[in-house]
């Protein structure tokens, strides 16, 4: 048993994941290799082959480098239950005419669930990913914060983490940057590794066609909600739609209606089929709800904080106060911001650490 402990590495045969891996064994770490299958997305009736962390050229990847390296390596089968849970909310979502994000309930409530369950049964004493986060231990919590390389900073997607998970968790690139990463993976041999590319797809949408995903998944979808209205906010019908659960807030190409200015999905409204346009400002708001909060770096929010709120992925952020109501969190930011997406993560900051995050429910103005 080695002194450093035994870990179960998720390896996807990327870069990230395998430099991980690799590293923790140099480290003196019992490394234990994992792969997750997660999809088939040959069954989703797509044209393009699997990719990402589907993709049997990459379960190759990640089996030789733990085979190299001398340290076991295991493929799990996670289809029934990440198609059961992350599939259909991906599908409802966009349904209730809001904008989902699945990599965010994927790694809540699949991926770290099922490496808990398989690091157990393994013996193991902690689990790692590729991720680019960082975790410490203060005040009796375990905190998540930003990475070294902002540029591929992740901890935006992982939220939703309880502090078991986080606690267990090791994320060895934290303090490292992604031009570093690429140069270790060439220093230890791997140079096709290095010069891979990344997948920024969601792993069952690899050709990004989500509609095309919808019409096949959701019988009679199409014929459903093709037709409704196109409308402004005075309630004037500019034109007609091919399904409310198609379009998305802020998005300005695909409209196919001319106005001789620029106009873009405000907001949707699944009950009458309605989607409706506006100019750029007709996006802006000043206030929004967040449910299903999950705190990190405090058990509880003071009746009023401070923060920067992140409202997509590649937000930097806006100064902002944070008011617990009506089992949320209420934002009222410093200024208006552009495109708030029901359905999208709210990622809560303190400098870099995490104080937690939601699901935004609704945007206030």
């Amino acid at each position: 048993m080695s002194k450093m402990g035994k870990v179960l590495v998720a390896m996807s045969g990327g870069i990230d994941s395998t430099v991980s891996a690799l590293m923790l064994h140099d480290q003196g770490y019992e490394v234990v290799g994992i792969t997750m299958k997660t999809w088939d997305y040959a069954s989703s009736g797509g044209g393009k082959k699997e990719t990402g962390c589907c993709n049997l050229d990459s379960f190759n990847d990640a089996r030789m480098a733990a085979v190299e390296h001398g340290f076991p390596h295991y493929v799990l089968d996670i289809r029934e239950e990440f198609g059961g849970f992350v599939i259909e909310n991906f599908i409802e979502e966009y349904v209730a005419g809001r904008t989902p994000n699945p990599c965010v309930l994927c790694n809540t409530h699949i991926k770290w669930a099922a490496l808990l369950k398989r690091a157990d049964a393994l013996g193991c004493d902690f689990i790692a990913t590729g991720h680019y986060v960082k975790v410490r231990e203060e005040n009796e919590r375990f905190i998540l914060s930003k990475a070294k390389d902002l540029t591929k900073d992740q901890s935006y997607v992982l939220w939703g983490l309880g502090q078991e998970c986080l606690g267990r968790s090791i994320y060895p690139l934290g303090d490292m940057l992604k031009t570093e990463v690429r140069q270790l993976a060439l220093d230890m041999g791997y140079e096709d590794l290095s010069k891979k590319a990344e997948s920024y797809e969601i792993c069952f949408v690899p050709d990004n066609d989500y509609r095309g995903f919808l019409k096949r998944n959701v019988d009679g979808l199409e014929a459903r909600v093709n037709g409704g209205n196109f409308v402004l906010a005075d309630g004037s019908i500019v034109g007609k739609h091919k399904g409310y659960p198609f379009y998305t807030i802020g998005q300005r190409k695909g409209l196919e209606v001319a106005f001789g200015k620029p106009m873009f999905v405000t907001h949707i409204q699944p009950e009458t089929n309605t989607v409706m346009l506006g100019e750029a400002h007709e996006l802006e708001a000043s206030q929004m709800m967040v449910k299903g909060i999950n705190m990190v770096k405090y058990a509880t929010l003071p009746p009023s904080m401070e923060a920067a709120t992140k409202i997509r992925y590649r937000d930097p952020g806006t100064e902002s106060i944070l008011t617990p109501m009506d089992g949320g969190v209420h934002v009222l930011f410093n200024h208006s911001v552009n495109s708030i997406a029901p359905g999208q993560s709210a990622v809560f900051y303190e400098g870099d650490d995490v104080i937690g995050g939601g699901v935004i429910h609704r945007s206030l103005f």
